[in-house]
């Protein structure tokens, strides 16, 4: 059974550490409420039980991406759903490396929030 809906189109931003080889995508302007954490993946939960942010740790070699590359991305979308305690994300991206486009298949990362109290929704982000 499918929760709430969410559309966030045009509300996204998207940060790289170069540093920490961390890359976060999050929707702007929703009330964080809670952050689930899979290891090297990080959900922000907001107050109304969106998932509003992904904090990808080691990015450059989950994705097999030069880290370069992670610090210019074109384009990108996500779309999340929590069903069942299960959290499913589907992460599209264009990074960008010495001006041209790295294309790569998109990643599906699921996960399972086992003791975590979060109701079912699902959310639909896109950059401007």
């Amino acid at each position: 059974m499918k929760g709430r809906h969410l559309e966030a189109k045009g509300k996204g931003e998207y940060t790289y550490d170069y540093a920490n080889d961390m890359l976060l995508f999050k929707i702007k302007n929703r009330d964080y409420l809670k952050s689930l954490d899979f290891d090297n993946l990080i959900v922000d939960i907001d107050k109304e039980g969106f998932i509003t942010g992904l904090r990808i740790f080691d990015a450059s070699k989950i994705f097999n991406i030069p880290k370069l590359a992670l610090k210019n991305i074109k384009s990108w979308r996500f779309n999340a759903s929590i069903e069942d305690k299960k959290v499913t994300i589907q992460l599209e991206f264009i990074p960008i490396l010495r001006n041209k486009p790295l294309i790569k298949q998109g990643q599906n990362l699921v996960r399972e929030a086992i003791g975590s109290k979060v109701s079912n929704s699902e959310v639909l982000c896109t950059v401007a």
